[in-house]
């Protein structure tokens, strides 16, 4: 048998560690030697029997204790189980009233949005002028917006015409530039028809 085997199973029996493997083997031991002597005096057969008595009775305290520890951690288990199911109970409550206040919270919210969102409206409605009133109001506004839709048509027709004229300036710049590259007998040819065009956008 291994070391380790030979030292869990010392462990086993010897339960919490307190010795009583020990106990009974120095029991045993004394009680074959006991036995065994024939040439004992009785004071010390009395004294050895003592020992023996002694050693017993520690040996029925460590199993009783050990009984009344094992009844114990078994009665803590069951008091365990029994307040690990209270526990269980008492979440699953608090979970349900939570999702509860939730709701209640979420309806609130929602009410109180309805309720602002119907002041804000009544306090804009009463905040309007009356029909009279809106209507000259928009006539007054229609009016105002033909005069900016004949301004911007105006504007539109100026800037197409700036731009025309711009277009026909770049184009003048680039003929007079390739007619500086140009022998000098046929500049004076482009340049009339470039002052001749310009003449025609104007």
């Amino acid at each position: 048998m291994a070391d380790e085997d030979v030292i869990r199973r010392r462990l086993l029996i010897d339960g919490d560690g307190t010795g009583d493997d020990r106990r009974l083997n120095v029991l045993l031991k004394t009680l074959i030697k006991w036995c065994n002597s024939s040439d004992e005096k009785p004071e010390e057969s009395k004294s050895t029997h003592d020992r023996m008595l002694a050693q017993l009775a520690q040996c029925e305290f460590a199993v009783t204790k050990s009984q009344l520890a094992s009844d114990m951690m078994a009665a803590e288990l069951n008091s365990y189980e029994s307040l690990s199911k209270i526990l269980e109970t008492g979440i699953e409550v608090a979970k349900k009233n939570i999702e509860k206040s939730k709701a209640d919270l979420a309806q609130a919210k929602t009410v109180r949005k309805n309720r602002i969102e119907y002041d804000v409206l009544a306090k804009v409605i009463s905040e309007q002028p009356d029909r009279k009133e809106t209507l000259e109001r928009l006539g007054t506004l229609k009016t105002e917006l033909s005069s900016l839709e004949a301004t911007k048509q105006q504007v539109e027709s100026r800037l197409s015409l700036r731009k025309k004229q711009f277009h026909v300036l770049v184009t003048s710049i680039h003929q007079l530039q390739a007619l500086l590259d140009e022998p000098d007998d046929t500049d004076s040819v482009s340049i009339s028809d470039d002052i001749e065009m310009k003449d025609d956008m104007n």
